[in-house]
């Protein structure tokens, strides 16, 4: 079965740092663009940060520059989001895609929740 599994998420302090993974399942992630996005409560679902699948190229919502980095190991599996220092604002479920030509891949999700 095709699938992608995120995990990593959890509760931390504002202020903390956590680090999301994202593994292919049934596929590597060789060739596929890497994505993670977000939904907070209430909100639309918005991208957060992107690596390309050669050469990693990175891109970055405005509101995560110089908090969170994306990264992965030549183009293997897995693709993670180091993320910190963490805010209240960041609370979300945060979901990993991997895309390449018409392939199209999602994750379930896994919530990050900061909190005091």
């Amino acid at each position: 079965q095709v699938q992608l599994v995120e995990s990593g998420g959890g509760l931390v302090q504002p202020g903390g740092s956590r680090r999301l993974s994202c593994a292919a399942s049934g596929f590597t992630l060789t060739y596929y663009a890497g994505s993670w996005y977000r939904r907070a409560p209430g909100k639309e679902r918005e991208l957060v940060a992107s690596i390309s699948s050669v050469g990693g190229y990175t891109n970055y919502a405005d509101s995560v520059k110089g908090r969170f980095t994306i990264s992965r190991d030549n183009g293997k599996n897995p693709v993670y989001l180091q993320m910190t220092p963490l805010k209240s604002e960041d609370t979300a479920v945060y979901f990993c895609n991997a895309r390449k030509r018409t392939d199209d891949y999602w994750g379930q999700g896994t919530q990050v929740t900061v909190s005091s």
